[in-house]
């Protein structure tokens, strides 16, 4: 039975002709009343659409914290630090790395405060009660990044550039097209377009050749995104953990059909444009180009790796030399091995940090084991750091 959102999305496109589909998954997600995350049908865990690193138990939050105090070490311990989440969902991360920095990082913890990004009232009443203590003393809330204030600290984002709107195109042998969304015999259907958006031409500009019939995506919102984010830290670093690729790999010959997907109770859906607000979309980031606008926008690119080699660096930091037989030690190994496993999350997710003003290039802890981040993404080894400001 189609949804609410299906209706709306139809009576648009009769009245104003095809539509982008960039424009129509941002409804399916977005819709304030009947998208998918601002209603309450985006469920995380083994019984909902999807499973994050979160769902595996408090351990993420707790290593996470551990980089955290790092962070805030190699600010010079500022009595102002802010840790800013974005995509925060009901919560649960927010509170396992308050509660960790009170137990590890005390004097971190007594700097610190937590700002969310949460443009949902439901989402917002969810994460307060999640929170318990810590709401009231600790957090506040911003409706949109724009909303929030300049800040010293760390931007913390865990799947998030993955539900931005995407651009869906096609290579027809001569040309890229753009994907629109029709209305045929009742269905929603994809339709090819001449591309206008003069972003998107230029963002396509940068791949590297492809056969006829390649279809893929391209997200100038993570773009927007980083760049608008770069804005507001004064001082600190950004961390990005998601599915994706460099762009060497993502655009792949041989990878035809792009990384656009939906899913619904953990399987994939065949017909993505068929339950508009009832499907999780979602597609991989392109972290190179990601990168690129990062440092455009004045930010270093301090550290790329896979969530594999990240989770396994700061293990070390948390489990001692001799871990205890006890319920409590082999239920954070296993969630550990959850998190680090390369045929389980290890490999599939990429932690990207970016950083402005800190006091050391050091590789940070989550980074020692890796590769340079200039060879790993593709980029001349200059991109590394922004661009100089040139003398007046």
């Amino acid at each position: 039975m189609p949804g609410p959102l299906t209706d709306i999305l139809r009576d648009r496109i009769a009245r104003s002709g095809p539509i982008p589909f960039r424009d129509f998954m941002d409804a399916a997600l977005y819709h304030p009343e009947h998208g998918y995350y601002a209603s309450s049908r985006a469920r995380i865990g083994r019984g909902g659409d999807f499973f994050t690193s979160v769902s595996v138990g408090p351990l993420f939050g707790t290593l996470l914290a551990r980089q955290f105090a790092e962070l805030w070490t190699r600010l010079g311990e500022p009595a102002e630090f802010t840790i800013v989440e974005q995509g925060a969902h009901r919560g649960e991360f927010a509170r396992d790395v308050l509660a960790a920095l009170r137990e590890t990082a005390p004097a971190c913890f007594a700097a610190t405060s937590y700002h969310v990004i949460e443009p949902s009232e439901n989402l917002r009443a969810a994460q307060h009660e999640t929170l318990g203590e810590f709401a009231a003393a600790k957090v506040r809330w911003f409706p949109a990044p724009d909303a929030l204030p300049n800040f010293i600290g760390v931007h913390f984002s865990n799947e998030l550039p993955d539900a931005f709107p995407v651009h869906a195109v096609v290579w027809d042998g001569l040309a890229w097209r753009e994907s629109h969304v029709a209305i045929e015999t009742g269905r929603f259907i994809f339709i090819e377009r001449e591309i206008t958006n003069a972003p998107l031409r230029v963002a396509l500009a940068k791949l590297p050749p492809v056969p006829a019939g390649y279809r893929t995506e391209i997200n100038l919102a993570a773009l927007e995104w980083i760049a608008a984010l770069a804005a507001k830290l004064t001082r600190g670093f950004a961390l990005v953990i998601d599915y994706g690729f460099p762009r060497a790999e993502y655009y792949r010959p041989e990878r035809t059909a792009g990384t656009l997907t939906g899913y619904a109770q953990h399987r994939r859906v065949e017909d993505i444009l068929a339950a508009p607000g009832d499907t999780d979309l979602t597609a991989h980031v392109d972290f190179t180009a990601l990168a690129e606008r990062a440092r455009d926008a004045g930010l270093r690119i301090a550290g790329f790796t896979d969530q594999h080699h990240f989770i396994v660096a700061l293990g070390a930091l948390h489990f001692p030399a001799s871990i205890p037989d006890t319920a409590a030690s082999r239920r954070e190994l296993r969630a550990f091995k959850t998190l680090m496993h390369p045929q389980m999350m290890g490999r599939s997710f990429q932690v990207l940090a970016l950083e402005k003003g800190a006091a050391s290039p050091a590789p940070l802890t989550g980074f020692r084991f890796a590769r340079d981040v200039s060879e790993a993404l593709g980029l001349p080894p200059s991109a590394a750091s922004p661009p100089s400001t040139p003398s007046s």
